[in-house]
């Protein structure tokens, strides 16, 4: 009966406790938003969210939530609590690496934790997919230039991403920065091409329900892309820009196609003179997306570069890839391997396309810098046509210098070269000793390349023979040779962006180790934005040549000044300066006929007001 007594009591006891227990109180909850204020669950690496967090009293005073992504406890956002509220929302941020933790592998589900200080309050699960990449191919090239990137065993699948380069036709919308099958048709402008990409990435965007993507693009597609990020992107939708081979200080070996009139005016958008002084002091703008750039150095030998400076990929040098501010590595690859090798995906571009949450720093815009990398040395651009089955033979001045390269551009890619040197003997071209070079990919703006050390001076005479892989129609060609250690054609334009009507002075001086060198004669070519060509002499003013020339259509404008001089031992100088001007279009103005022409007509509507007021007065 005494222990019955004492249970009885104890039982009391407990109950009197839990009475007396404040009742249970809800935990607070914490919400992942869309950009529209929706929760959700699931979202795309990169999506625009807000957090929000609620709890069940009001907040006796302001009381600061601090919010982490699990499992590396990544702070991530915050927001106050006022006092008297039980909410508050972050500001909207990316959701940007949140596929990859920081070992770069995939983890779909990620927790987000809130915290008071060290104090957990409350936590939530959101399940993340891949942000897709949107593949831009460069000059003269297609979509097929990402096979290797595409499909289900393509280099994107093997990571989980999902890829779609322009014009693959999963999306509408394609390029035009060339067609092979018709060179003398016009291509798009940048500015053109950077509306098709804005189409497709909002293609893609729609498709996938993601809001950003990634963008790797090669060779030229790099200039489209820039411009679309500065010029042509609303909202940020971009999360990183890959740049594999970007001629982000142009390539000089756009000045053989551009000299025949093919592939224009992208072969004048990616000359030199216009990505370095009109595209780069005006594209400069990157809303916060960090760039990185892969450049292709296996040459470094000069007589084995035909048209580019060294180091180089082959079409774009190392200073031309690095020429804007950005993280950069460099490869082994030539210029056509950098968007197939699987090297460069893995070493490179794998990295990047895995970045964790907390490799994603919003990048601010890098100064604005001028160019100052080195104008290369050419000889006269050679250009012409070769029918089936013949030949032609042409000169090529070399003055005393110390390597001279050669570039040939072949638009069918058939033709073969025999050089002989200055000595009137044929020289066995091979590629050890001369860089002989065969490249079937346009992208590279070169067909052959092979080069000299130390040439002997004098007339080299080199002979274009078609082949059977000629076709009926025959073959149209450029050739001209890159010299290192000779004398220095300085050329001038001025304005750049001129109105159109606007006079432009052009100036050239010829220097061989700072002093002048006599010129003979030097004429401008000048290639307008319909395509005419117009041919205008430069006269002496002394040390310089110059003369005035005004432009009558806007558009870009391609010059090409030639000049023939003599060395201080007499031997012919040939060399080729390439520049560029934009003309701008001038503001429509009323001519003084259209005012007179305006006044009168005002002046008559008054009379008959006037007159029509007395009639009715007098009929009143």
């Amino acid at each position: 009966m005494a222990n019955k007594n004492l249970f009885l009591s104890a039982s009391i006891i407990v109950f009197l406790v839990i009475a007396a227990s404040p009742p249970h109180q809800a935990q607070p909850t914490l919400s992942v938003l869309d950009k529209n204020g929706k929760p959700i669950s699931v979202l795309t690496d990169g999506d625009s969210i807000r957090l929000e967090i609620k709890t069940a009293t009001q907040a006796d005073q302001p009381t600061l939530i601090s919010f982490a992504l699990l499992p590396d406890n990544l702070p991530i956002a915050e927001c106050t609590i006022a006092k008297g509220s039980n909410t508050c929302q972050t500001d909207s941020f990316n959701a940007l690496g949140w596929y990859w933790n920081k070992n770069r592998q995939p983890q779909s589900s990620r927790s987000i934790r809130a915290s008071v200080g060290a104090t957990l309050i409350a936590t939530t699960d959101i399940q993340v997919s891949s942000r897709p990449a949107v593949l831009v191919h460069g000059f003269g090239s297609s979509a097929a230039a990402w096979t290797t990137y595409l499909g289900d065993k393509g280099f994107l699948a093997s990571i989980g991403v999902r890829g779609f380069a322009v014009g693959d036709g999963q999306v509408p919308g394609k390029l035009d920065l060339g067609e092979l099958t018709n060179p003398i048709a016009r291509t798009g402008t940048i500015q053109s091409n950077a509306q098709i990409l804005r189409d497709y990435i909002a293609a893609v965007k729609k498709l996938t329900g993601a809001q950003m993507v990634d963008l790797i693009a090669h060779s030229m597609g790099n200039l489209v892309s820039r411009y679309y990020i500065d010029r042509v992107m609303g909202e940020r939708d971009v999360a990183q820009m890959v740049m594999l081979g970007p001629p982000n200080q142009g390539t000089d070996c756009a000045y053989l196609p551009s000299s025949l009139g093919y592939y224009l005016p992208a072969a004048l958008e990616i000359r030199p003179s216009y990505v370095q002084n009109i595209f780069n002091p005006q594209i400069t703008h990157r809303h916060g997306i960090p760039f990185s750039i892969v450049a292709g150095t296996p040459i470094i030998e000069s007589l084995k570069s035909p048209c580019t400076a060294v180091p180089t990929d082959l079409a774009i040098s190392l200073a031309s890839a690095s020429g804007i501010p950005a993280s950069i590595k460099q490869s082994d690859a030539l210029h056509t391997d950098l968007n197939t090798a699987p090297h460069v995906f893995d070493e490179f571009v794998k990295p990047l396309l895995r970045r964790a949450a907390d490799e994603f720093a919003f990048e601010p815009d890098p100064p604005t810098s001028l160019s100052s990398s080195e104008t290369i040395q050419f000889t006269r651009v050679i250009t012409g046509h070769i029918d089936p089955g013949s030949s032609a033979t042409h000169t090529i001045n070399i003055d005393n210098v110390a390597v001279a390269s050669f570039a040939l551009f072949d638009s069918t890619r058939s033709l073969t070269v025999t050089v002989r040197g200055a000595t009137g003997n044929v020289i066995v071209l091979d590629p050890t000793r001369n860089g002989l070079t065969v490249v079937k990919d346009p992208e590279t703006l070169v067909y052959l390349g092979y080069g000299f050390n130390n040439p002997r001076p004098g007339p080299w005479q080199i002979t274009l023979q078609t082949t059977d892989a000629t076709p009926s129609t025959g073959a149209d060609f450029a050739l001209t040779a890159q010299l290192k250690g000779g004398a220095i054609l300085l050329a001038n334009a001025s304005p750049l962006l001129p109105k159109v009507n606007q006079p432009v002075q052009l100036s050239v001086r010829l220097e061989l180790g700072g002093q002048p060198l006599t010129i003979r004669d030097a004429t401008a070519r000048m290639r307008s934005p319909d395509g005419a060509m117009q041919n205008i002499a430069l006269a002496s003013t002394g040390i310089e040549w110059r003369t005035s020339w005004t432009p009558h259509l806007p558009g870009l404008y391609g010059i090409d000044i030639l000049i023939n001089g003599n060395a201080p031992d007499n031997l012919p100088i040939e060399r080729n300066a390439f520049l560029s001007i934009e003309a701008q279009p001038a503001p429509e103005q009323f001519q003084p006929i259209q005012l007179g022409l305006i006044g009168i007509l005002v002046g008559l509507a008054l009379i008959l007001a006037w007159v029509s007021r007395r009639v009715w007065s007098k009929v009143g």
